[in-house]
């Protein structure tokens, strides 16, 4: 299948709707119908103010960066977009194209999901 590698890039302590915001992300995402998500902390990084960042033990919790990231078909990621634009969400994202799909899928996979175009 043909679609797109979708990541989030948000701050572990970042917050919507008093839920910290990558787990507001894969709800949103669960409730829109896409397959799969997965969050993951950074060790280390940087962003638009150039100050490095890096998991220390004496360090204060939350100012690492947590990627949320999906393979979605270019329908989930327009919904995904949607969902967060309308709840004015700032957040930076990348959107790559992708091709996936299931090696050795069973009955159970939808036809498309062989990843054979």
């Amino acid at each position: 299948m043909q679609g797109s590698f979708c990541r989030f890039y948000v701050h572990e302590n970042a917050r919507h709707r008093r839920r910290l915001l990558w787990e507001w992300l894969l709800e949103q995402a669960n409730q829109l119908g896409i397959r799969g998500g997965s969050a993951f902390r950074a060790m280390a990084g940087f962003g638009r103010h150039h100050v490095l960042h890096e998991d220390h033990f004496f360090e204060l919790a939350g100012t690492l960066t947590v990627e949320v990231e999906f393979i979605v078909t270019e329908e989930e990621a327009q919904r995904l977009l949607d969902r967060v634009r309308a709840e004015k969400v700032r957040v930076f994202y990348a959107l790559i194209p992708a091709r996936f799909g299931i090696l050795n899928a069973d009955s159970s996979d939808p036809p498309s999901a062989s990843g054979v175009d």
